[in-house]
């Protein structure tokens, strides 16, 4: 469902005096190399390409794991918090006689039973057999949409549209049933569209994952053939119909608030006020639609197309949306196709694909026990007054922009004063009432976890919004915010090296956690996040000269990231990237400035041959250290809001005369921008 977002990192004012700033000693602890000369290519100067200057040995030296589409800092501390969670799995999955429902019992049962490879070799397919029977019995046009309702409230599968349950963004204190465009496979609209030598080598690979996933459930080549085309040829009917990534930026073009019966009116099959006690969700006088075009032309094909292209359709739903937790054929299927999308080049080990498991369907279980062992208190404190040391910086930075006038100051005052901050992990857990986890039983698992998750979900209906809920896992490598909470939030597992060490110097973790945290916050700020209150409610609190001040300079952030490439010739969408490359920007600006309120801040002192400021660059940059496949590049381009990390490590130092001066960046240096050309903005 496209109706709110969170912003990724991979989103009353506080008075802190200078003093608090210092978090640690100028010198660390240990005799780690935070930045080692090793991993960098001091052949290139700073200035000409310094993604390369802070990292070229190590990106020369290191080859991508077989399994790995990308490898560097963030998926290597993601394969090390990986590690420690299949350590926590294999000593509770061996561990009987535990009491049931428990959580100890639930996380090591999930584990295991996705383990038992021989059970689940042996029945094949069976469990999807009586879906695919149900669908056998459909007759009429009435009937292909009660089962995409039957599969969607039941946790079966997600065909035709998405479905939620989410705070109004208007209102956000409410929850309200909302609806997105949908439908299809493909990973983003512009893979059925276009037609260049790649796009059709994934067109040609889908279809033929089709044809094998069909013909593993019995149909002969011809017939799986034909079912490819059919499909292939709705889902490119629904893309056609869908807004864009970059169109789907825009907050007030996807909210549409619709009175149940016009929603009817508007898409005359599906009689809304039916299908909502259906889907479980009674009772509600209006929905959002995020996009009316889209289910307008849905209604359309339910109409046109044959009810027994529809089945074919609904068939492959169920098929791809199970085809993971079924025997090792429809397993293999899947990843031959996601290998010619992403490059990857052998499957990720069953035992790390169960640890994902278990991690995505159990959070808020598997999370007690990862920071039961591995997640320090103090790192919490830690961060507590680091994010008090950057917000009062970035408030400092407001009072100070010459650009906007004082009224639309003082909102945007207030709404940072406002920001919430979630760290570590949930000050209550979600304890997954009534959920059964049977060892025995892997397919069985998956199904109530996601038939529970949808009944959660629609309970939330007519209850306020539960502002206290951890929206990310606490082993996930990344961190958030979110537009209508106005909130942080940094899981226990990126709170590692090399974003954060209690043995670096300050240095280290400004240029590092600091820059995430910078990073999040400026997201309250940025093209999307300006748009929300300090309340989290989309509300315009800008005056008119202020809005077209902020768009001429996020312009040129777009403009700077349409001139980056990828694969040599693919241009990356400043556009789709603007609301990360500002956060960057912001979050590198705010970071750098708390940093220089340190005692290490205001030194000189080298450490390791370099100064400080070199020190806190360079950390930044080696946080953004990685290599990847040039298919799983090419496809990051079109659907991933977030630029490529080498430009990350750089694009936004460009606009810092700081870094110009830390490394003596020069005119005729390949990097080098002109004062009046840096980009400023928060």
């Amino acid at each position: 469902m496209k109706l709110k977002f969170t912003h990724l990192f991979m989103a009353g004012a506080i008075c802190v005096t200078a003093s608090a700033f210092v978090i640690d000693n100028i010198k660390p602890k240990s005799h780690r190399k935070f930045i080692d000369p090793a991993n960098m290519n001091k052949a290139v100067k700073p200035g000409d390409d310094f993604f390369e200057y802070a990292n070229g040995t190590w990106i020369k030296t290191h080859e991508i794991p077989a399994k790995q589409t990308r490898w560097g800092a963030f998926i290597i501390l993601n394969q090390e918090n990986t590690d420690r969670v299949l350590a926590i799995l294999k000593d509770v999955s061996k561990t009987f006689g535990l009491p049931k429902g428990s959580v100890k019992q639930r996380v090591g049962d999930l584990y295991a039973s996705g383990m038992d490879t021989v059970a689940i070799e042996k029945i094949g397919y069976d469990p999807i057999k009586p879906d695919l029977e149900r669908i056998g019995r459909i007759h009429t046009t009435d009937d292909v949409v009660a089962e995409a309702i039957y599969e969607r409230s039941h946790g079966i599968a997600s065909p035709l549209f998405s479905f939620g349950v989410s705070a109004d963004s208007k209102h956000p204190n409410v929850n309200i049933a909302g609806f997105g465009q949908g439908g299809t496979t493909l990973a983003d609209r512009d893979y059925y569209l276009k037609n260049d030598q790649r796009t059709v080598k994934i067109q040609n690979a889908y279809k033929q994952y089709i044809v094998n996933l069909f013909s593993l459930t019995g149909s002969n080549t011809n017939e799986a053939i034909k079912n490819a085309d059919i499909i292939f040829g709705i889902e490119a009917r629904l893309a056609k119909a869908q807004l864009s990534r970059t169109e789907l930026r825009d907050p007030n073009k996807t909210y549409n608030k619709l009175s149940v019966i016009d929603f009817k009116k508007l898409t005359p099959h599906f009689n809304w006020v039916k299908l909502m006690v259906d889907m479980k969700a009674p009772g509600q006088d209006s929905v959002l639609v995020a996009e009316p075009d889209f289910f307008k032309t849905e209604d359309d094909l339910v109409g046109s197309v044959t009810v027994n292209e529809w089945k074919i359709y609904l068939a492959w739903n169920i098929l791809k949306d199970n085809a993971s937790a079924l025997s090792s054929p429809f397993v293999r299927a899947s990843f031959d196709f996601s290998s010619v999308v992403s490059g990857q080049k052998v499957q990720t080990p069953r035992t790390e694909r169960m640890s994902s498991s278990v991690d995505r369907n159990l959070p808020d279980l598997l999370g007690q026990l990862y920071v039961e062992k591995y997640f320090k208190p103090a790192a919490k404190t830690y961060m507590v007054n680091l994010v008090n040391n950057l917000k009062t910086v970035l408030g400092e930075r407001i009072k100070r922009l010459d650009w906007m006038s004082p009224e639309t100051k003082a909102h945007a005052l207030k709404k940072l004063a406002a920001f919430s901050v979630k760290i570590g992990y949930a000050d209550k857990w979600q304890v997954y009432a009534g959920l059964i986890i049977d060892r025995n039983d892997y397919f069985g698992n998956l199904r109530r976890l996601d038939e529970w998750r949808y009944n959660y979900n629609v309970s939330q209906l007519g209850k306020p919004v539960d502002k206290k809920r951890f929206n990310m896992s606490p082993p996930t490598v990344n961190a958030n915010y979110s537009p209508n909470k106005n909130e942080i939030t940094f899981p226990a597992g990126i709170l590692q090296y090399p974003f954060f060490d209690f043995d670096a110097d300050d240095a280290i973790n400004y240029g590092g956690i600091g820059a995430v945290i910078g990073h999040e916050m400026t997201h309250g700020f940025d093209d999307q996040g300006r748009q929300y209150d300090s309340d989290g409610s989309l509300h315009d609190w800008w005056t008119k000269d202020d809005a077209d001040k902020f768009k001429k300079r996020a312009d040129m952030v777009v403009k700077q990231y349409d001139a980056f490439t990828v694969n040599d010739t693919v241009h990356l969408n400043g556009k789709l990237t603007l609301g990360e490359n500002l956060a960057d920007l912001g979050g590198i600006n705010v970071a750098y400035e708390a940093f220089k309120k340190t005692k290490q801040g205001h030194s000189n002192q080298k450490i390791d041959g370099f100064t400080p400021d070199q020190r806190f660059f360079l950390s930044f940059a080696q946080v953004w250290r990685s290599k990847q496949r040039p298919e799983f590049a090419a496809q990051r381009v079109l659907t991933d809001p977030h630029s490529p990390e080498n430009y990350r490590a750089y694009a936004p130092l460009t606009n810092m005369d700081a870094w110009y001066s830390a490394f003596n960046v020069k005119p005729g240096d390949k990097l080098y921008k002109k004062p009046e050309d840096r980009i400023k903005i928060w």
